[in-house]
């Protein structure tokens, strides 16, 4: 069933290319692929409370991350291999209500780690958030313990902020001049 409501303007996801990925919106067919990367304890260990998704779950969250372009304008971005045409990752900008700020922030499938493209992926967003006019600061937080995230802010020309407690959570803050 499609309902037309005209209160709800859809919101169009641009379409960025790197070398190896192209970073576009999340479509129903990446349910299976984005499942089976949300549900692996080392993949999440370090995002929120740490704990994997059921598929119940996993269907909520891409939802969400969906909505979060419809309510916000921008959002998180699937990754999608160029040369095998699936989702492999999410990446882009998250801010819910009584967040800290537009948080840069990233998440790739385990078997496509150690290839360098969260660097591809997060550079580009970044790229694109410099080309924005409502230029804002970005932050990324990041897990105390999660070495390849603060390395990978580091090496975007990030820099540590402050410790923050998100909940149960510790987090480091790492902020993104756009300038």
């Amino acid at each position: 069933m499609h309902v037309n409501r005209p209160e709800i303007i859809p919101v169009t996801v641009p379409i960025l290319e790197t070398e190896r990925l192209w970073l576009r919106s999340f479509r129903p067919d990446d349910l299976d692929d984005y499942f089976v990367m949300a549900s692996d304890p080392e993949v999440v260990r370090y995002i929120g409370p740490g704990e994997p998704l059921t598929r119940d779950l996993a269907w909520q969250s891409l939802a969400y991350l969906l909505g979060h372009w419809q309510m916000k304008g921008y959002g998180l971005w699937a990754l999608e291999e160029k040369e095998a045409g699936r989702m492999m990752g999410r990446v882009g900008l998250y801010d819910p209500p009584g967040w800290p700020g537009i948080e840069l922030g990233w998440m790739i499938a385990r078997q496509y780690w150690r290839r360098g493209l969260a660097y591809e992926s997060v550079s580009c967003v970044l790229d694109w958030s410099r080309s924005q006019s409502d230029k804002q600061q970005l932050i990324s937080l990041i897990h105390p313990d999660n070495n390849p995230s603060i390395s990978l802010a580091n090496k975007l020309g990030a820099r540590f902020d402050h410790k923050i407690e998100l909940g149960d959570v510790q987090a480091l803050q790492f902020a993104f001049d756009l300038k």
